[in-house]
């Protein structure tokens, strides 16, 4: 780690041994960590697009610049997460071939497999966690996208980035590609453009009722 391995060391040495699946604790602080490294890199080259926006006197939106920042860090994050996990890395992976038949092309196959495990953390985490992590998803693309047609095109996003993921894990052979998964990550996108949508109502019901300003 290059950020965050003093705070890693801290925790692990007062609840290493006392939380549950820690590995997860430590995937993700090695998700973090290598995430804002990648982020360094996307800051500065946005830093010039706005720059030469300045200089051209274009308008800057500084609110939907700072959705599409948090955005992409998320995106970042969201691969490191589910693709270049543990020790995986963009600069050591490499194609493994396989044949298409190693992918879970049946839908809940899988996943009904987690319930008879020893614990059903791993069917919890599957479930939950797949839709969780991706209503930031639906309501980020939403959110940027805020014109016709945004929540097909929303969905669409979610729905391709999830494949996406499944397909780098099958190449580089990082994690279990599962049909399951991109239902899961579809359902949170619709869940993130939904909040997105009630949040969007909210916001124009408030904007109509605030009282006009005396020029």
């Amino acid at each position: 780690m290059v950020f965050l391995q003093p705070l890693f060391e801290l925790i692990e040495s007062k609840f290493g041994e006392t939380i549950n699946h820690f590995p997860l604790v430590e995937l993700i602080f090695y998700s973090i960590d290598q995430t804002l490294f990648y982020f360094i890199f996307w800051l500065i080259g946005r830093g010039i697009v706005l720059g030469l926006k300045k200089k051209k006197k274009k308008p800057i939106k500084w609110r939907r610049e700072v959705v599409l920042n948090l955005f992409i860090f998320y995106i970042l994050l969201l691969i490191h997460l589910t693709v270049f996990r543990a020790e995986n890395s963009i600069n050591n992976v490499s194609i493994v071939m396989r044949p298409l038949s190693e992918i879970n092309w049946i839908p809940f196959v899988e996943t009904a497999k987690l319930t008879q495990g020893t614990t059903l953390f791993d069917y919890y985490y599957n479930l939950y966690g797949n839709i969780i992590w991706f209503i930031p998803m639906g309501f980020g693309a939403a959110y940027l996208m805020k014109r016709n047609h945004f929540v097909l095109r929303s969905l669409l996003i979610g729905i391709a980035v999830s494949v996406l993921i499944e397909s780098l894990q099958f190449i580089f052979y990082t994690g279990v590609s599962d049909i399951d998964d991109v239902i899961f990550n579809t359902i949170g996108t619709i869940i993130g453009i939904g909040l997105f949508k009630i949040s969007h109502w909210i916001y124009k019901k408030r904007q109509i009722g605030k009282p006009l300003e005396k020029e």
